[in-house]
């Protein structure tokens, strides 16, 4: 799965998992297990809910997160 941090037109924005990387041929996204990026349930979702689907005409951009293993470490070091 994929941590995907989504803008939503004229909401806050959301994270959530996605199980693959969306074509341009889809016309929806489905995303599990939604909330706000502090961990907060997202408002206008039930609590039980563990997928919500939104349309693409809702959504203004979505950003993939890097996921654990992929992640670089950058340092600089002083001699």
């Amino acid at each position: 799965m994929h941590t995907v941090f989504i803008h939503i037109l004229n909401e806050e924005a959301i994270v959530g998992e996605i199980e693959e990387l969306p074509q341009p041929t889809d016309q929806v996204l489905i995303v599990h297990n939604v909330r706000y990026r502090d961990g907060r349930d997202v408002s206008y979702v039930l609590p039980e809910t563990d997928v919500v689907i939104y349309p693409w005409q809702r959504i203004h951009c979505v950003e993939i997160m890097p996921s654990e293993g992929k992640e670089e470490i950058v340092s600089f070091i002083r001699e």
